[in-house]
């Protein structure tokens, strides 16, 4: 069995002939026959990852029955060279190899974007809970960078979509003039996502997401259980808390300076995640839009958060062109609320790091 490239003209689409054809070249097409090399760079996966997604596919939607079935293997190739490139539903459908419909790739990806959040999600994407992951995390942040106590970086990115229902869709219009979710990461050391909130609308502030979000209940109840030196770093977007520490608005001194340039050295690492991110899964990338309802646009971010960091695990080289990597945005809102507390934590921050400098 060969790999089978197929194109359709759209004015072919209901042809009886065409639609044989397409089952033909389904029965046929076998991805997993590719070289390695080509494999990972076209469905952004190693075959021993592929394996492992397949099982949960298999698991929930069968193993493909008739004719006209489209068997799990091409259901989870097609969905994965949809991530990767972020051609909508038809551009998928006709050029990746898997002869199939418009019609048909909507159904399957909702059908296996169904099976996937839920099954790799919670397992991929895990926030450090133990001491001693925690304590792993701040020693490669600390030898990284020399900031000490943190256990990851926080930042926000926008998905771009298509413009929602009327009834909502002003609530998806960002202050950059397009529809989208504003996403909240937070990475390691180690570009390892390690937690993900896709449900907000683009309208949201990084600060109102922080503040109405569980993590931000999590790490309070943590503190308030006597967990101390443990803090996230956030940009000035975000708002400054014993738990979250942001950069000083004005830089007072030159330890202020200092203190804020290693800062920001430091929470770069989730810049460069979210742009690794988006540049493997480019169904993510601004110009490329994705075509759905915010539900479904929210299962996509969440399926490719887990999809980065399963990469990680299994060692998946990267090799994917860069020139697509689009920049993080900019802070869209400074906030200026004020925790007296917290003030003191980020004081004893800085003069920790810069005492034996004096």
């Amino acid at each position: 069995m060969s790999f089978v490239v197929w194109l359709y003209d759209d004015i072919e689409e209901d042809l009886p002939t065409v639609r044989l054809e397409r089952r033909l070249i389904r029965d046929r097409a076998n991805p997993l026959q590719m070289p390695d090399h080509m494999f990972t760079r076209y469905f952004r996966v190693s075959k021993a990852l592929f394996h492992h997604l397949l099982k949960f596919v298999e698991a929930s939607l069968g193993y493909a029955v008739g004719s006209a079935s489209v068997s799990p293997v091409i259901k989870l190739s097609a969905t994965l060279r949809f991530l990767a490139e972020g051609s909508y539903q038809k551009g998928t459908g006709n050029d990746v190899f898997v002869g199939m419909a418009q019609s048909t790739f909507s159904k399957m990806l909702s059908q296996v974007l169904d099976v996937l959040e839920p099954g790799i999600c919670r397992n991929a994407i895990q926030f450090p809970k133990e001491d001693t992951e925690k304590n792993a995390i701040k020693l490669g942040f600390f030898q990284k960078t020399g900031f000490p106590g943190v256990i990851g970086c926080v930042d926000g990115t926008h998905i771009k979509i298509i413009k929602p229902s009327p009834d909502i869709q002003h609530l998806y219009y960002n202050r950059k003039g397009y529809h989208s979710l504003n996403v909240m990461i937070v990475c390691d050391h180690e570009m390892i996502i390690r937690y993900v909130d896709a449900n907000n609308p683009g309208s949201n502030h990084d600060s109102f997401i922080w503040n109405s979000n569980p993590l931000d209940d999590h790490l309070k109840s943590a503190l308030q259980r006597g967990c101390r030196n443990t803090w996230l770093l956030g940009d000035a977007g975000y708002p400054l808390k014993p738990y979250l520490i942001t950069p000083f608005r004005v830089p007072s001194s030159s330890n202020v300076s200092r203190f804020n340039e290693v800062h920001s050295k430091t929470r770069l690492i989730v810049e460069r995640s979210i742009g690794q991110l988006k540049n493997v899964f480019r169904c993510l990338l601004g110009a490329r839009q994705l075509h759905y309802k915010p539900s479904k646009a929210t299962q996509i971010v969440n399926v490719c958060c887990a999809l980065h960091n399963l990469r990680i695990k299994y060692n998946v080289v990267q090799d994917i062109d860069q020139t697509s990597q689009e920049p993080e945005n900019e802070e869209e809102f400074i906030d200026s609320s004020n925790d007296s507390t917290a003030e003191g934590v980020r004081e004893e921050i800085m003069n920790s790091m810069f005492s034996l400098s004096n």
